[in-house]
């Protein structure tokens, strides 16, 4: 068989989402949505997962099943302090996965002793987010989040973010390649132009630079991304902050922000401009945003793993590259 009927006849046997959770830092949830003393259950990873806020304000994420006999710790558990307690039998854990107490218990088990016996995730909050580290064989952080003061509540100097969300049936991966597919803004967006790219890769980030500076993207692993755009000397920044939910179903989250400027102002109206451009809201605009074009071809396209590229397509391989580095064990 030659390699053109490989690719005429072998589009039954292609994977969708050929690809395990990479891991890296992931969103949670908006931390405004999480009380003390409050928990939740979540679904992301591909799995369910237990988000609790200690009386304290700590943040705990940690796998639902208690280490004792199994019990589901969200149904009918129990933020106790700085822990989370199990309905069955009163065992707690804190925010690290320790078991804290048993409360009828006259020694605890050594393995309690000695290490944390509940799966928790490493959590921080920033730019009012929760935020998460998942590594499939529970490897510590292997880089901090950046600092991003414009997108902290409470900031004066911005305004309070726009938010987006919306529910994708592909993976991670499918939704950030799109940064690099430059061809795709001149045919599916309707951009007057194809734009040039600039890439640059320095372990778990990448940087992007567009149409001669106009635009910059810089991702931090597969989970956080920053957006630059430029328009007459004024700026807008969008914070892409996506989550696996399973291997093929993702939820795409962003939020937009700029500087304040005077109500009225040409400054304000180009700077609100460049949001509404960047979400796909823009009047008068013949090109389209991603709600409208992106997402159906993101749900029904499969993943080419070799793919047939052009001179003229975008850095697509090189990103590949650079993604492939979070998927624990792949070989590069």
């Amino acid at each position: 068989m030659s390699v053109v009927e490989k690719y005429i006849l072998g589009s039954a046997h292609l994977e969708r989402c050929p690809f395990p959770i990479p891991y890296g830092w992931f969103f949670v949830d908006f931390g405004e949505n999480l009380e003390k003393g409050e928990h939740k259950m979540v679904n992301m990873l591909d799995q369910e997962w237990i988000v609790f806020r200690t009386e304290s304000g700590d943040v705990g994420v940690t796998d639902p099943f208690c280490p004792h006999l199994g019990a589901h710790i969200g149904h009918g558990g129990k933020v106790v302090g700085e822990s989370i307690r199990c309905p069955f039998h009163h065992w707690e854990y804190n925010s690290e996965g320790w078991c804290t107490k048993i409360p009828y218990a006259n020694k605890m088990p050594p393995v309690c002793e000695r290490e944390p016996v509940l799966r928790a995730l490493p959590a921080v909050e920033k730019y009012g987010l929760i935020m998460c580290w998942y590594h499939p064989r529970n490897l510590e952080p292997m880089w901090e989040l950046p600092d991003m003061p414009e997108f902290e509540p409470g900031n004066d100097t911005h305004v309070t973010p726009r938010r987006y969300h919306s529910e994708i049936n592909t993976a991670i991966q499918e939704l950030a390649e799109n940064g690099v597919d430059n061809a795709h803004l001149r045919f599916l967006h309707g951009a007057p132009e194809i734009p040039e790219l600039d890439v640059d890769v320095d372990g778990h980030e990448l940087k992007i630079g567009m149409d001669g500076g106009d635009m910059r993207v810089h991702q931090y692993g597969p989970g956080l991304a920053t957006f630059v755009m430029f328009k007459e000397g004024i700026t807008a920044k969008m914070l892409s902050f996506s989550v696996p939910i399973t291997k093929e179903q993702s939820h795409m989250n962003m939020m937009f922000t700029h500087e304040k400027y005077p109500e009225g102002t040409k400054e304000a109206m180009v700077a609100s401009a460049i949001v509404d451009h960047m979400i796909g809201e823009s009047e008068g605009e013949e090109s389209a945003g991603f709600d409208a074009v992106d997402m159906p071809i993101w749900n029904n396209k499969k993943y080419r793993q070799k793919p047939i590229l052009c001179d003229g397509d975008g850095p697509i391989l090189r990103f590949r590259k650079y993604f492939k580095q979070f998927y624990d064990g792949a070989e590069n």
